[in-house]
């Protein structure tokens, strides 16, 4: 059972507002959350010491509001399942973006974690499948929005098998492909992990945050001097050194 298994929706919705709101302005106060989730300053009250009790937040009247140790992690686990289904609905199902965010808020609170699991599966599966990836989604989109037609169907089909024979010949190739470290990545780029190359306890923590072999990460953010890398993998986000995502090898998608 996680931390989260124990909080009702309206919790979790005051749980992930809080986060937010402390990513945003480093404090959070009651007023902030009752605007932000436009409840009233009394909702704000009772929902504040039933996360206290639980303690997943340091409150107490009229100062700032922190989340303990416990209430980070049940945030991020929140946060995680309404990104999922998110960009699910907008990358994979080509949902508009407003649509797509209204349907996880009201699905993130119920759905079973291995089902949660196999969305992420599914849309990496499609990112570096030879019949996936943006142009499959796009012709998705253009099917729904304008229907379609077997000839069109016949045509992917002849460019896919095209690919697929191409990608056979640069097979046991590496310098057919775009190989990189994780590091040479810009923000907004992806790619598929190919091998750690790093030893030891970096090698351990890498593998712990999810940065496997096959996983897809993307860039989200580099700092200024370039140290730490903000990164995506598996619906979570992470930071790494510069000398850790060296020693990451990469696809480029």
């Amino acid at each position: 059972m996680t931390l989260t298994d124990t909080l009702t929706a309206s919790l979790e919705d005051y749980l992930e507002a809080i986060f937010q709101i402390i990513a945003e302005k480093q404090a959070v106060r009651p007023k902030d959350i009752a605007r932000r989730l436009k409840v009233s300053n009394a909702s704000v009250t009772g929902a504040l010491r039933s996360l206290a009790e639980k303690k997943l937040i340091n409150y107490a009247p009229y100062d700032v509001i922190s989340l303990t140790s416990d209430g980070k992690t049940a945030a991020k686990d929140v946060i995680r399942r309404h990104e999922v289904l998110r960009d699910f609905f907008v990358k994979v199902l080509a949902v508009e973006e407003t649509n797509a965010d209204q349907a996880a808020c009201q699905m993130e609170h119920s759905i079973p974690r291995d089902i949660l699991e196999r969305f992420i599966q599914f849309a990496e599966f499609i990112e570096v499948c030879p019949r996936g990836g943006s142009k499959w989604i796009a012709g998705f989109s253009h099917h729904c929005d304008q229907g379609d037609t077997e000839e069109h169907c016949e045509k992917c089909i002849s460019v896919t098998l095209d690919e697929v024979r191409n990608r056979k010949k640069r097979k046991g190739d590496r310098r057919a492909m775009t190989v990189v470290s994780l590091k040479d990545l810009k923000p907004g780029q992806k790619g598929k992990v190919l091998k750690i190359k790093v030893r030891g306890e970096t090698s351990r923590r890498i593998v712990e945050m999810g940065v496997t072999p096959g996983a897809v990460v993307e860039v989200e953010r580099i700092a200024p001097l370039g140290d730490p890398i903000d990164i995506k993998v598996k619906g979570y986000h992470l930071s790494l050194r510069k000398e850790e995502a060296e020693g990451v090898e990469i696809e480029s998608l």
